[in-house]
């Protein structure tokens, strides 16, 4: 596997960053150096969890939970996650690279409708151009996401012309949550039981659908 270039390699003493990371030179340098330089290995399966406020982002509640049930479902020989949202799109194994473990922006929380569409643009070429680079690494991709991080992705698949196979949460499953929860944010969160439930079911549904990547294949 390829090894991170040492400029971006972790660093306490780097800033911590605060303002929008997709509109950062750090963050475009780091996201070149992943599609210029950087050697994905092979899996079955791309799952794409969107990033998270704490970093490393594996160490986050809700990592942790979408990792258990991942893990549950699919041999660790099988998948490599892959995280998306306002840090770019990185290969989780290189989550404590700088700048991924230097931030802290949520962009639920941002009103500015121009920050909003620059994101959507900037993320969907990201996600374009990490879908292209691994056209032939995956059999198969997987997303978990809601929001402008679902946007971003299905623009970037349809930018890349690359498919994701299975979208989830579904729409009726968001829908259904939209009008019968109330929630922070009008989707909700990913790691409500609503969402983690389809999640758990529907991954059993795509493994069963697909003898090749069964545990006990």
């Amino acid at each position: 596997m390829g090894t991170p270039a040492p400029e971006l390699q972790k660093d306490p003493d780097k800033p911590f960053l605060t303002d929008p990371p997709f509109y950062l030179e750090a963050f475009e340098q780091s996201y070149r150096y992943i599609i210029d330089e950087y050697e994905v290995q092979p899996k079955d399966i791309a799952i794409f969890i969107p990033c998270a406020i704490r970093k490393p982002y594996s160490t986050s509640p809700s990592h942790q939970l979408i990792r258990m049930i991942i893990s549950q479902v699919f041999d660790e020989s099988r998948y490599h996650i892959v995280i998306f949202g306002t840090c770019g799109i990185i290969p989780a194994e290189l989550e404590t690279m700088y700048p991924y473990a230097h931030y802290k922006y949520m962009l639920g929380k941002c009103h500015d409708d121009k920050v909003k569409e620059d994101f959507l643009t900037i993320e969907t070429d990201r996600v374009a151009g990490y879908l292209e680079k691994t056209r032939y690494v995956y059999k198969y991709r997987i997303t978990y996401c809601i929001g402008l991080f679902r946007e971003a992705l299905i623009r970037g698949s349809e930018k890349s012309g690359v498919k994701i196979d299975l979208l989830l949460p579904t729409k009726d499953r968001i829908n259904r949550v939209i009008e019968e929860e109330e929630c922070r944010f009008q989707e909700g969160s990913l790691s409500m039981d609503e969402y983690l439930g389809e999640f758990c079911d529907e991954l059993i549904r795509f493994r069963n659908a697909h003898p090749g990547i069964r545990k006990d294949a």
